[in-house]
């Protein structure tokens, strides 16, 4: 049995990384800056290690999945825990005798312009969002680590993550189809490159379980990409409202960057901002080759059944 913590354990991916561990028979600990139902979630700050460094003795593994995950925000609280977060959580990690640290990253570290079935060896690019700038300099802070030879690091780069639970991909979606505000560029042929959670966890485990994965990064997708019009149609389809109507992004990206700003005014979280316009006009799919070569990944669940899935939690919530 290992001893495996689990950063950002409250969230989304967090949290069905810690289920499959236990149910693996694993003893976890998460920790997590927001309040959790959960007695073994810890309320800690990653950019303290102060205030979890000694959860980390005799552990074997740390899963990195906090972060702040938007493309609007405030850019230093980005860095703060994105950036600095990941440092100080590799570094207490180290400091422990951790084995190996799996850090999660995102697909957004290639830009938003690269070519189709692009792979790990494109270069990294920023983009002016923080989100993706934080993600590149978390990666390097990770990868210098490894090649320092302080602790064992595997990076994943999750795709677009969707599933019960989801805020960006599922949740807000159809809160914004409700209010009649998603509205797409591109005439709704940009490529959402989706993973499916369990898919995702997936991966994240088998990174943790193959030695040969240490100081690789690796992308983890469900190995298709599919039009914005179809991904967010299909929420539309669920809600029983017309589909997303489209416009020029040189008329969206304003309006979407005020829209956002006004509900970060009136206290809401939003992920609409100009960059989130940019985001969806990509044309481009990601090669998964690595992972299902180096860690034997093999997606699961289909789009279909994938849908299916977040279709049913969200029913049950009573968000559609």
């Amino acid at each position: 049995m290992r001893r495996v913590l689990v950063t950002g354990a409250s969230g989304f991916v967090g949290a069905v990384v810690v289920e499959r561990l236990r149910a693996a028979g694993d003893d976890v600990v998460g920790i997590d800056r927001e309040p959790a139902t959960d007695a073994d979630v810890v309320v800690a700050d990653i950019a303290e290690p102060e205030t979890y460094e000694h959860l980390l003795a005799d552990t074997d593994l740390v899963v990195h999945a906090a972060a702040l995950v938007t493309l609007a925000g405030d850019r230093d609280e980005f860095w703060r825990v994105n950036t600095l977060g990941t440092r100080e959580v590799i570094r207490a990690a180290a400091r422990q005798g951790v084995r190996r640290v799996v850090h999660l990253s995102s697909i957004v570290v290639f830009g938003l312009d690269f070519p189709d079935d692009v792979d790990e060896t494109w270069p990294v690019r920023t983009t002016g969002a923080p989100y993706v700038d934080t993600k590149i300099s978390a990666e390097q802070v990770a990868l210098m680590a490894h090649a320092a030879g302080d602790i064992e690091v595997t990076v994943i780069r999750p795709g677009d993550v969707y599933g019960p639970r989801s805020s960006q991909w599922t949740v807000a979606p159809v809160e914004e189809l409700r209010r009649g505000r998603l509205i797409l560029p591109a005439h709704g042929e940009g490529i959402i490159s989706p993973v499916y959670v369990d898919n995702l966890v997936d991966g994240i485990l088998l990174a943790a379980d193959e030695p040969k994965a240490a100081g690789h990064v690796i992308t983890i997708t469900d190995g298709v990409g599919i039009t914005t019009s179809e991904f967010f149609g299909r929420y539309a389809d669920l809600m029983r409202v017309p589909r997303p109507r489209t416009a020029p992004a040189v008329l969206l990206r304003p309006a979407s960057s005020v829209v956002g700003l006004v509900d970060r005014i009136r206290g809401e979280s939003s992920h609409m901002s100009g960059h989130t316009i940019d985001y969806l006009q990509r044309t481009a799919t990601y090669d998964i080759t690595k992972a299902r070569t180096l860690l034997g990944y093999a997606p699961k669940v289909g789009l279909d059944e994938g849908f299916a899935r977040a279709s049913r939690w969200l029913l049950e919530e009573g968000i559609a």
